[in-house]
């Protein structure tokens, strides 16, 4: 068994997980893998991912696991791989390893931008969300609603960058977190809005919370107790080269937009 770190760009994508009909991460992962001659069924033998993430959020340490040959080394799973998504790192796991269940925390970091928003609200805010509680305002989910959350706040003008971490997330609960703490931070609604959100009383209507943006969110983190990961060099320098120009491309085209922004000026 062996485990692979992931980074992929999202926004192209329709999520990580397997659907018919639309493009997404996984079902790009598991064709580069038969192209390979890794599997010829459905998926490798003892194949699990850590999650599953919402069309256009994008990963740096999304983590997938199956029985891999020994000649399968990250670089030579790029081979196969589009430009947006990117193995570079891998780790020996047991056969038992589950890369679902055995995921001890996972971080997702939001950048919100929000030049006007108040970081001390916006801390307040986070403080207020974690520790263990009852998310079921926060997301579809009828179960598993229970969670232990840590938070993290800096200060990135024009961002503020806030983490998430928790065994496990529900279904849109970090951007409905984000879309809280946002309001909060803006003053757009008080602080007792947290205490509103986390009360026993189901929020419906105008009074629900609406998932943020996808964009800004990135899994970040996904820790295995025991499980030591080997950057692959050159996986990793590929890695880096493609999500740079692509940084560099997306700043060209804010350029270009903050330009058309100054019209009638």
């Amino acid at each position: 068994m062996r485990a692979y770190r992931i980074a992929y760009d999202g926004r192209p994508f329709h999520g990580f997980q397997r659907q018919p009909d639309v493009r997404t991460v996984e079902d790009t992962i598991l064709d580069a893998l038969r192209t390979l001659g890794v599997h010829e069924g459905d998926v490798p033998s003892g194949y699990a991912a850590a999650g599953r993430t919402d069309a256009g959020v994008s990963a740096t340490a999304q983590t997938i696991a199956f029985e891999a040959p020994d000649w399968l080394d990250p670089a030579a799973l790029n081979s196969e791989l589009p430009a947006d998504v990117r193995a570079w790192a891998s780790a020996d796991a047991p056969e038992s390893f589950h890369a679902t269940h055995d995921a001890a925390s996972r971080t997702y970091t939001y950048y919100l931008h929000a030049p006007d928003a108040s970081h001390e609200r916006a801390r307040t805010a986070l403080a207020a969300l974690s520790g263990e509680q009852d998310f079921h305002n926060l997301t579809p989910d009828e179960t598993g609603t229970v969670r232990t959350l840590s938070t993290a706040l800096a200060r990135d003008d024009p961002f503020l960058v806030v983490q998430f971490t928790a065994g496990g997330f529900a279904r849109q609960l970090v951007r409905r977190l984000v879309s809280v703490v946002t309001s909060v931070a803006r003053g757009e609604d008080g602080t007792e809005r947290v205490e509103q959100v986390l009360a026993a009383d189901p929020l419906d209507g105008p009074e629900g919370v609406a998932p943020a943006p996808a964009h800004p969110l990135v899994l970040t983190d996904v820790t295995y107790p025991g499980l030591s990961f080997a950057v692959d060099a050159d996986a990793a320098e590929s890695a880096r080269e493609v999500f740079e120009s692509r940084r560099v491309e997306h700043a060209t085209l804010a350029r270009v937009s903050g330009q058309l922004s100054t019209v009638g000026e």
